[in-house]
């Protein structure tokens, strides 16, 4: 399942990001997401066994959500990661020779920027989309800048200090879609849990898009 699959059927543009999340818990939490209507599912690198609990999701969940890691940082991770059959690669920072592998390995590379010399690299290497990282440090005035600047098609998404709170001012920034961790799943966090912030953060997506 692509990124663009998903968002076409209407699929809320909200990437759960879980890090820290351990193989034994991580399709129940996986399940609570999709139900609740988040379907784009990341495992970031630095979390126990990630390329396990990414090839569970995978198997479980891959004809429904788009599954994929984060904190890519070398090309023996990206491969890692092709072989779990995941389609999703993040990365919090700009490095040419991870994302033009990630591109040969067929996955849809999401990196990290926060200067316009380092999203130009990005798409340089081919990257379709890109992660303004750590959004919250930067803001909503700052991406509205650096768009002015971007290829029109390429997509930008919020991560770091996102949530229902400011998804509306983040939208109307300009991006494709936000990526959220803490404020939706830390570890230990229950199933039920996870799916009622789920629930909240796709509500607001529906409450910006509808203002």
């Amino acid at each position: 399942m692509t990124i663009d699959d998903l968002l076409a059927s209407g699929t809320a543009p909200i990437v759960a990001i879980l890090r820290g999340i351990a193989p034994g818990e991580v399709l129940a939490i996986g399940e609570a997401l999709v139900e609740a209507g988040i379907r784009l599912i990341e495992v970031p690198f630095n979390s126990p066994e990630p390329t396990t609990s990414i090839r569970l999701l995978q198997d479980r969940l891959g004809d429904r959500a788009a599954i994929g890691g984060g904190t890519v940082l070398d090309v023996a991770a990206v491969d890692a990661l092709a072989a779990t059959g995941g389609t999703i690669m993040v990365t919090p920072n700009t490095d040419p020779a991870v994302i033009a592998r990630g591109v040969a390995c067929g996955l849809e590379p999401m990196p990290g920027f926060v200067t316009p010399s380092e999203a130009f690299q990005a798409i340089a290497a081919g990257a379709r989309r890109l992660k303004l990282f750590p959004a919250v440090a930067l803001g909503p005035a700052y991406l509205k800048a650096v768009r002015e600047v971007l290829p029109k098609h390429v997509r930008v998404w919020a991560v770091g200090g996102t949530g229902a709170h400011n998804f509306a001012e983040w939208l109307a920034a300009g991006v494709e879609g936000i990526g959220v961790g803490g404020a939706l799943y830390k570890p230990g966090d229950s199933a039920a849990v996870v799916r009622e912030r789920a629930l909240a953060l796709v509500a607001a997506w529906q409450a910006a898009r509808t203002a």
